[in-house]
């Protein structure tokens, strides 16, 4: 039975891609009003994330960003789904990039690159850089994205639909190291986006800092993999310049991080995406439970 729903699923899914816009934003709406004002998806989780992270808002001010997120979080829905039907000449137009020629110009050179960029909207819209890039995908230089596969095998099939649409390789993340190494073997230079604002596995060595007024264990995983492959890190600064358009800048965080100081890839990245979220508050996920378990500072972060 859940395997014969999840088909059908897939089924409404594709059929709604092909809906015009302006009807997909109409959803949208829908969708806003029964996560923010109906079921309440998961209010006190984002709530007190956010009174958590900006002590110095009003709760009235609190209040906005939580429902211009709720807002974003509908639209990044259905423009998932517009994936599987959209031009390449109208996301070109929807999502823009600049800085692009700084990955070309790594992996010209033959150093692949590790892309560091979080859960701000519209993330599933950022492996459109093939459509950006001098380099041909697959010919000149593979793009790829570390993903973790969905147990259900007929929405993991979309899903991989969805994020191979403009030609981009979606690599389990259990087997993203050996994947590189292949690729690093066959002489295709790569880059690489990994979701690094996530709070680390069990048993995973973290980086522990203060970031949005919060001790924060970040993920290390990111920069232990591009150190250990030699590679470049830039980070994706994704904007979102009105309803259904992003802007994405590429900065650069280490031309090598092997011969950078250790953690210093994975420090920089954290004050520029606390950058980024302060600019804009109710562009990042906040339904996530991402303090749930405490650390502590280190005692030269307490000061």
């Amino acid at each position: 039975m859940k395997r014969a729903g999840a088909k059908i699923l897939a089924a409404l899914v594709a059929a709604a891609a092909r809906l015009p816009w302006r009807v997909l934003y109409g959803v949208s709406t829908a969708i806003y009003f029964v996560l923010c004002h109906g079921i309440g998806y998961r209010r006190k989780v984002v709530m007190k994330n956010l009174r958590e992270s900006f002590p110095e808002k009003t709760e009235r001010e609190i209040k906005d960003i939580a429902c211009k997120f709720y807002r974003n979080f509908a639209d990044m829905i259905v423009e998932t789904v517009k994936l599987l039907h959209v031009s390449d000449a109208e996301m070109r137009a929807r999502f823009t990039f600049e800085g692009v020629e700084i990955i070309d110009g790594m992996m010209r050179q033959g150093r692949s690159v590790a892309a560091y960029f979080s859960h701000t909207f519209n993330w599933e819209w950022a492996p459109s850089v093939t459509l950006w890039s001098s380099l041909v995908a697959d010919r000149d230089a593979a793009f790829c994205q570390v993903y973790r596969p969905l147990r259900d095998k007929a929405m993991d099939a979309l899903m991989l639909r969805i994020r191979g649409r403009f030609g981009a390789r979606s690599l389990p993340k259990k087997n993203t190291l050996r994947a590189l190494l292949a690729l690093r073997r066959d002489g295709m230079p790569s880059v690489t986006g990994f979701m690094s604002d996530q709070k680390p596995s069990h048993g995973d060595p973290a980086y522990i800092t203060t970031f949005l007024s919060h001790p924060t264990a970040f993920i290390t995983g990111t920069e232990t993999l591009a150190c250990r492959l030699g590679m470049a890190a830039v980070y994706w600064d994704i904007t979102r310049v009105g309803r259904g358009r992003y802007h994405l800048t590429v900065k650069t965080l280490s031309d090598d991080v092997a011969s950078a100081e250790p953690m210093s890839v994975t420090a920089k990245y954290v004050r520029m995406l606390e950058d980024t979220i302060r600019r804009d508050p109710a562009n990042w996920l906040w339904s996530h439970k991402r303090w749930k378990i405490p650390v502590t500072l280190p005692e030269n972060d307490k000061a």
